[in-house]
């Protein structure tokens, strides 16, 4: 079975105390590696647990972004998933977690 990998996403989570160091590690990430970078959400979106701000990561990119991001999350959380048009997989099983993993909302995918 083959499944298409469009591109993947990773969502940095932050805490409101923790906005600065969001954004700079979202800055830093698109300066970095040309990512595109959405929104700073300081609060929970769709099945996301708490404020997030999702990066969309060309697969061609994705292994440098993410070894880049093991080490250089600043203690912040990274949830990062494929995007294959399949909401509920790319969001439960298409995952990689940088750091402590979180529930989400996986209702919203019903």
């Amino acid at each position: 079975m083959s499944t298409t990998i469009r591109d993947f996403h990773a969502h940095i989570y932050f805490d409101s105390d923790e906005l600065d160091r969001a954004q700079a590690l979202g800055f830093a990430t698109r300066e970095r590696f040309g990512v595109a970078l959405g929104h700073f959400h300081t609060r929970p979106v769709g099945p996301h647990p708490r404020g997030s701000c999702q990066m969309t990561v060309p697969t061609d990119r994705f292994g440098a972004v993410a070894t880049w991001l093991a080490v250089s999350r600043a203690g912040l959380t990274i949830f990062a998933h494929a995007s294959t048009g399949d909401d509920l997989a790319d969001h439960s099983r298409n995952v990689v977690w940088f750091g402590p993993s979180e529930a989400l909302d996986l209702s919203i995918f019903d």
